[in-house]
């Protein structure tokens, strides 16, 4: 269930427990996975009142139950955030619903965007009946469950070297009774050629740096096949000029299908998905 918290009403609750300064600082940029509100930048003017706001959004919100906030942002080799409860139970455990699937994840532990909800069912959509799919940085699983549950793909092979990730993507195969996907705790470098096939459509969800892994997956992928490139790029080059320019150092001739926004990384940086045709 999607919950949107009301700041009207928040601020009406802090009203008399904070000063006009203080209540202009409530932070307004939050995820919610599942039952567990993450704040993404919780000022420090306001550490003092973190437990406050935190009770209050509990009490406005019965189907909140952790209030988190972030104290490091994604880093380190499976680019993950440090997250610290401020209300709530001590837990960062939750189950998360999308698209028809369900999905248990350590919030912690596990790289994770609700906010490409809206991608992943796009990228279903796009599916054919019986193709061979290949999803790198799976993660916990949520594209390949996604892709499972909405479309007809044969197979689909998905590869993730976080050994936590891997485990949970175990389970939520095991929770949306899906039996065409084949995981890998695995290098992806090191383990795509040993598989020695080639897949109808590539998804690279790593928007940081996967664009050094497309050597492995142009390798990988069919003729006239779709690889889906997740990247950051300034709102002025989320066109298909710049995409293809950007690209030919890694193609020869790339191919741009589409480019789609999927996400706002900063005032002008968005998170994008480029759809290349490998001819």
């Amino acid at each position: 269930m999607e919950i949107f918290f009301n700041m009207t009403a928040l601020k009406k609750e802090l009203k008399n427990k904070l000063t006009e300064k203080q209540l202009a600082l409530v932070p307004s940029s939050y995820d919610i996975v599942g039952d567990i509100l993450i704040f993404a930048d919780f000022p420090k003017e306001l550490k003092n009142k973190e437990k406050l706001v935190g009770n209050i959004l509990l009490k406005l919100h019965k189907n909140l139950k952790v209030i988190c906030k972030k104290t490091k942002k994604y880093s380190g080799k499976f680019r993950l955030p440090k997250l610290k409860i401020i209300a709530g139970e001590k837990r960062k455990e939750t189950e998360y619903k999308e698209n028809n699937t369900r999905l248990k994840l350590n919030v912690e532990k596990v790289y994770f965007s609700p906010r490409s909800v809206t991608e992943r069912k796009r990228i279903a959509g796009l599916v054919k009946s019986n193709e061979s799919i290949l999803v790198m940085f799976s993660g916990c699983a949520v594209y390949p469950c996604v892709i499972a549950k909405n479309a007809k793909p044969k197979e689909i092979y998905a590869v993730e070297i976080n050994p936590t990730a891997h485990k949970y993507a175990e389970v939520n195969l095991k929770l949306n009774k899906i039996t065409n996907v084949k995981l890998f705790c695995k290098d992806v470098k090191k383990i795509v050629p040993k598989l020695k096939k080639r897949f109808d459509r590539v998804l690279m969800p790593l928007p940081k740096t996967a664009e050094h892994f497309l050597d492995t997956a142009l390798k990988a992928v069919k003729k006239n096949g779709t690889i889906h490139l997740y990247t950051f790029l300034e709102e002025e080059n989320t066109t298909k000029e710049f995409a293809k320019k950007h690209l030919k150092k890694y193609i020869k001739n790339p191919k741009i299908l589409n480019i789609t926004k999927c996400g706002q990384f900063s005032p002008r940086v968005f998170r994008v998905c480029i759809d290349i045709k490998v001819l």
